[in-house]
């Protein structure tokens, strides 16, 4: 290893935390630190070391690979209390926040864990009116090995610490549970989570609005965050359910906060209901003409043929949100709202079997 090696080496040993390229560049005048990173890099892997040096975001940083992590991990040091964890960990997750809401949910303790915490680097304090705004810094993302600070990185990471600590995130960031509109109920059930709260999040009086605020999650259809955002600080999980693919990746989204073991049985029983119904299309014949994006989606969920002279399906509404009549003319209805079943699985196939009984009456 030559000597220029060995000083980046050692540099990257020293600090401790990730490095940028420049400041590298300068132990190493005159050479490529780049590259010779890449050659140190390359020689670590080789010697199937218990160390790693790693490029995040073009910043270097010496660490122990994730299989030797866990073992270690009771001799690291314990730089920051729980209490001070939990809260940085509400400031992460719901950032920005300013200190008087994060005082609101965690106590007057809060102030010292602020100040604590930015003397520490991981958040910076920006003066807004009478408070601050606080948001996490790249020291943050350094200090917990993200490869980023992008927010849903970071939200990862933050129930990763909930289960390590074996604490339920709500319980965790202060919080009391899952909150979910009547629609997709059921979608509860298919995800194994036996705690939530059904809301009305999308016109909520101001009861609900406060009922709103005790929850960590909120899980409305899709198209429906912005409008949730001007009331709700946590987080906002879109869903939908057109077609059963659309279902799986909506259980999939809701999986970190169920039983893995019922994540798998509903995808399983989903998947074999999609092959099902695939199958009761092969005596169709006729094309379809869909009216809407639903349809749209449900027809090619199914390997239906599309043609714009073709048997025309819409869903049953009447008329859309912004006043324009659909099904008007239509030769197949899709049940929707409130003729459709409330369990979410019932409703797909409540809706393809119309589709497909539709279609081949059509083709007598």
């Amino acid at each position: 290893m030559t000597a220029d090696k060995e000083i980046l080496e050692a540099a990257l040993f020293a600090s401790g935390e990730p490095l940028d390229i420049a400041q590298l560049s300068d132990l190493v005048r005159g050479k490529n630190a780049k590259e010779l990173l890449g050659q140190l890099m390359e020689e670590y892997r080789q010697r199937h070391s218990a160390l790693e040096i790693k490029e995040i975001e073009g910043r270097y940083v010496m660490q122990v690979m994730p299989e030797y992590a866990e073992k270690v991990r009771s001799l690291a040091p314990k730089e920051l209390r729980a209490p001070v964890l939990r809260t940085l960990s509400m400031i992460a997750y719901h950032q920005p926040l300013t200190v008087a809401d994060l005082v609101d949910r965690r106590g007057a303790a809060a102030y010292d864990h602020a100040r604590e915490l930015e003397e520490w680097g991981f958040i910076s304090a920006v003066p807004q009116g009478r408070t601050k705004l606080l948001s996490t810094t790249q020291r943050f993302a350094d200090y917990f090995n993200l490869d980023s600070g992008d927010p849903d990185a970071i939200r990862r990471k933050i129930i990763e610490l909930a289960k390590e600590q074996q604490m339920g995130l709500d319980k965790w960031l202060g919080k009391q549970g899952i909150g979910v509109t009547p629609m997709f109920e059921s979608l509860m059930a298919l995800c194994g989570i036996a705690e939530y709260r059904v809301v009305n999040p999308y016109h909520p009086t101001d009861e609900e609005r406060d009922l709103a605020q005790e929850l960590g999650v909120l899980v409305v259809s899709k198209g429906y965050q912005k409008k949730i955002e001007e009331y709700f600080d946590g987080r906002i999980i879109e869903v939908s359910a057109t077609t059963f693919d659309e279902l799986v990746n909506s259980i999939n989204l809701l999986s970190e906060y169920g039983s893995p073991r019922k994540v798998k049985e509903s995808i399983e029983m989903i998947s074999g209901l999609k092959d099902e119904y695939i199958e009761k299309t092969y005596s169709v014949t006729r094309k379809v003409a869909p009216q809407t994006e639903m349809i749209s989606k449900m027809i090619n969920e199914l390997r239906l043929g599309i043609s714009n002279d073709g048997v025309k399906v819409a869903p049953d509404y009447g008329t859309s949100s912004d006043g324009k009549e659909i099904g008007t003319g239509a030769d197949v209805l899709i049940p929707t709202h409130k003729n459709a079943e409330t369990d979410v699985v019932k409703r797909i196939c409540q809706r393809y079997d119309a589709l497909i009984d539709g279609l081949k009456k059509m083709g007598k």
